[in-house]
């Protein structure tokens, strides 16, 4: 029997996703190791939690094995937008795959249980939807945006080796796209792009002619799928789909920023990215079955959070 307070790792944890996982699981009573390299995370991200007796922070890179002694892994470390990933796309390769042999060996050593935030690019651009767990994907592995999808995808075949040949304890969640305050104004994410060139009144720029659709969810709603997926029985392995399975194409999601920061930006267009997927929603049929999870934010509220962050931030 153990006493005192689960100890947590999160890797990448001064990022977007990780410093709010961060600070629910301190939240919940957990002892959180809070480990990243700072290639996309950022101090500010994670600065309010320093001062927590329970809150520990380590520059690491997960690329190079780590040795600690904790009950929960969750692997979040990866740049997440293509901005990101593509500046350095064997580094991103090497964060994915090195960085889950390094994890799940760690598992391995301490018994520990371990996530791994997967994607919904291991989707690809999709030929069916919405699009379910079972879906195999249709991913250029030779492309521009190869070295974060594929990355993903070997990492989810590294967790279930590791599952059949040493019975870990695995965790893997596919993530579809997530919003909320403490976005990188930079990543050139859909959310922070239109939100940031709205509220600095400069032209809101859609690839494409905009009719591609995305499904957005905010991140409390995504960081609650994470603590419930991590606390299933062991055999809930996943993979599991977290999202918002609300669809709206890019060109409505641009005229309801532009609508709520109240901006004069016009909408221009350019040419759609390379292998820049044109559908974008999940089945949650199995994390409402198996977790009992759905997702609670409303689109507008969860903007008008986001909003407020990021206005806090360019005027």
């Amino acid at each position: 029997m153990k006493y005192g307070r689960k100890r947590v790792l999160v890797t990448g944890g001064a990022g977007f996703l990780g410093s709010h996982l961060c600070e629910r699981l301190l939240a919940d009573g957990a002892d959180v190791l809070c480990v990243d390299n700072f290639f996309t995370g950022t101090k500010e991200n994670i600065a309010h939690l320093i001062g927590n007796p329970y809150f520990e922070l380590i520059r690491h890179d997960v690329t190079f094995p780590l040795y600690v002694e904790v009950d929960e892994i969750y692997n979040l470390a990866c740049p997440a937008s293509p901005i990101h990933y593509q500046r350095d796309p064997v580094q991103t390769t090497k964060t994915s795959v090195h960085g889950a042999i390094n994890m799940l060996g760690l598992a391995k050593r301490v018994n520990a249980k371990i996530f791994q935030a997967s994607t919904s690019e291991v989707y690809g651009d999709p030929e069916v939807h919405p699009q379910t767990e079972d879906y195999r994907g249709s991913v250029n592995p030779i492309g521009p945006r190869a070295c974060y999808d594929e990355g993903k995808r070997c990492a989810e075949t590294l967790f279930f080796d590791y599952w059949r040949q040493h019975a870990l304890r695995i965790k893997v969640a596919r993530i579809f796209n997530t919003y909320g305050p403490r976005m990188h104004p930079d990543d050139g994410r859909v959310v922070s792009n239109f939100i940031v060139q709205a509220l600095e009144g400069r032209p809101i720029t859609i690839y494409g002619d905009g009719s591609q659709t995305r499904s957005f969810c905010f991140v409390d709603d995504l960081i609650e799928g994470f603590v419930r997926l991590m606390n299933s029985p062991d055999d809930v392995t996943g993979p599991v789909n977290l999202g918002n399975p609300y669809e709206m194409t890019i060109r409505q999601l641009a005229e309801l920023v532009i609508s709520m920061t109240g901006s004069k930006s016009e909408l221009i267009t350019k040419p759609l990215p390379a292998d820049d997927p044109l559908q974008r929603q999940p089945d949650i049929s199995k994390a409402k079955a198996l977790l009992g999870w759905t997702p609670g934010v409303a689109l507008e509220t969860g903007l008008t959070r986001t909003i407020e962050y990021f206005r806090a931030r360019v005027n």
